[in-house]
């Protein structure tokens, strides 16, 4: 199955969100990282044949418009709980890869209606950890395609503006990790074993901070295990979920 192209829904006033839809089963919402939606479409076609998938674009990305009082990771995992009420979905498995994954995680803490049931999180950045500094991606080497050109390759200097805007300087929010043991739902923390950008203890003591967590390292990946593993990636995916749904 391949995921459709974006819909605009409009979420609140002022604010109308890309997002892509397929699939029918439990819902899933799947937040991208760095490249954009390209980076997770091949995650979005698996888990649309027993899932109703729900791929929204963070505004800034793809050349979709993002408002100026929209500027921070609080501010776009509200945006997604609008866009969870809009939908009126209840028992939503929130999915996020790399920066996706910080708001994934932000999404699941201001949760009031208890919408989400399940979080997943792939190369995750957020919190702050000590010893373990987030660094920032980079582009193509020269003389390669524009990311806007080979999809999953990096992101493009607009998403890297965008990103900045929400992430700020640091990519991180000092504040974050205590905060995790507040997420109650089962959470599965995916990591590639070469990871540079945020290491595999980083992605540990992120894991460690939830209360029902497992962390999986996926030996070989770096920082974009979907596309460098994704077979790897699939199989400790479904069986996470398929554990969970007892």
């Amino acid at each position: 199955m391949t995921m459709p192209a974006p819909r605009s829904v409009p979420v609140r006033p002022g604010l109308d969100l890309d997002v892509r839809e397929a699939g029918r089963g439990s819902p899933v919402l799947l937040l991208h990282g760095g490249p954009g939606p390209a980076g997770v479409a091949p995650l979005a076609d698996h888990l649309a044949a027993t899932h109703t998938v729900v791929a929204p674009t963070h505004p800034g990305w793809d050349g979709t418009a993002r408002p100026d009082d929209l500027d921070s990771v609080p501010g776009l995992a509200a945006a997604y709980l609008d866009l969870l009420d809009h939908l009126d979905l209840t028992g939503v498995t929130v999915i996020g890869t790399s920066f996706g994954g910080w708001v994934a995680t932000q999404t699941a803490l201001d949760d009031r209606q208890g919408r989400i049931s399940r979080l997943v999180l792939m190369d995750a950045i957020g919190p702050a950890v000590p010893g373990h500094p987030v660094t920032a991606p980079t582009g193509p080497p020269p003389g390669a395609p524009a990311p806007a050109e080979a999809p999953g390759r990096g992101p493009s200097p607009a998403s890297m503006a965008a990103l900045r805007t929400y992430a700020g300087p640091d990519l991180a929010d000092p504040d974050l990790l205590p905060r995790l043991a507040a997420v109650t739902h089962p959470v599965l923390v995916i990591w590639g074993g070469n990871d540079t950008v945020a290491t595999p203890e980083y992605g540990r003591a992120y894991a460690a901070a939830f209360p029902h967590s497992r962390f999986h390292l996926i030996p070989g990946a770096g920082h974009l295990p979907l596309r460098e593993e994704p077979e790897a990636v699939f199989a400790a995916l479904d069986t996470f979920l398929a554990s969970t749904d007892r």
